[in-house]
């Protein structure tokens, strides 16, 4: 058996009792408001075989947005531990190996790819389509907190969280930068051959604070953005995340094609 390639069925962690309905009802406090924002992590590689299909089936989840008042908010964060069996992902962090490893010990299951983690509650195979969103959709009924994501002074961003849920635990406040339309012609390994899409990929993930003991996070942040980075493709989604259980209580996304870095 391959390294980190194990059993899809063993690690799928979303089991039919919590996830029995695939048409969940969103809350009737928030029918009719602005979508729900659904934060989905897929810790993949390019050197794993099993990948390619689940950053397909992210892909296309978030590129349709066909689940009703639900915005799907695509991570794909690449681990390295992969690389040193033929083929070095260029997107791949120990930074975001070790995000995983901090699930897998909150799941209490070791650390796979493709593993799909929704607002860190869930986990489950990422290939798993059908599974994939009724963990979206069971993610969207929880409460969650108010955030704010606007545009500031030129190359800055302004991030304000505040209303967190009734009875949250300590939380950080994280900012990711995301790159969509990416893709690798991969030369070696498993996916020798392959032209590999990819779903939206971490590019930057900064941890910005905690939130205030009364609820509330304000900051304005600096962008710093690679040139070599398409503009166009660039989205920054900002986390607040239990520290904790590792809940996502709160996520607000802005597109940045008209953002300029700061010189």
């Amino acid at each position: 058996m391959k390294p980190f390639a194990f059993i899809a069925a063993f690690f799928l962690t979303v089991g039919a009792a919590a996830l029995s309905s695939a048409r969940l009802p969103l809350p009737q406090s928030v029918r009719g408001a602005g979508k729900i924002p659904v934060v989905v992590e897929l810790f993949t590689s390019e050197g794993c075989s099993s990948c390619p299909a689940a950053d397909e089936a992210l892909r296309e989840l978030a590129a349709s947005q066909s689940l009703p008042g639900i915005e799907v908010v695509a991570l794909g964060l690449h681990v390295d531990y992969w690389n040193r069996l033929g083929w070095k992902d260029s997107f791949s962090s120990s930074e975001f190996t070790e995000r995983q490893r901090v699930y897998a010990q909150r799941f209490g299951e070791g650390s796979y790819t493709p593993q799909a983690v929704v607002n860190g509650r869930y986990e489950l195979v990422g290939s798993r389509r059908q599974a994939l969103r009724e963990a979206v959709l069971q993610a969207a009924q929880a409460p969650r907190a108010s955030v704010r994501l606007t545009q500031a002074a030129q190359g800055t961003l302004q991030v304000t969280v505040d209303d967190q849920p009734v009875g949250s635990q300590p939380a950080e406040v994280l900012l990711a930068l995301t790159e969509t339309e990416l893709a690798s012609q991969v030369g070696r390994g498993e996916n020798r051959g392959r032209l590999l899409r990819h779903a939206a990929v971490v590019r930057v993930l900064r941890r910005l604070g905690t939130v205030a003991a009364n609820g509330s996070f304000a900051a304005t942040v600096p962008l710093q953005l690679d040139a070599q980075w398409k503009a166009r493709n660039l989205r920054a989604v900002v986390v607040v995340q239990e520290q904790a259980s590792r809940y996502i209580v709160g996520v607000a996304t802005l597109p940045l094609g008209g953002v300029e870095s700061p010189q």
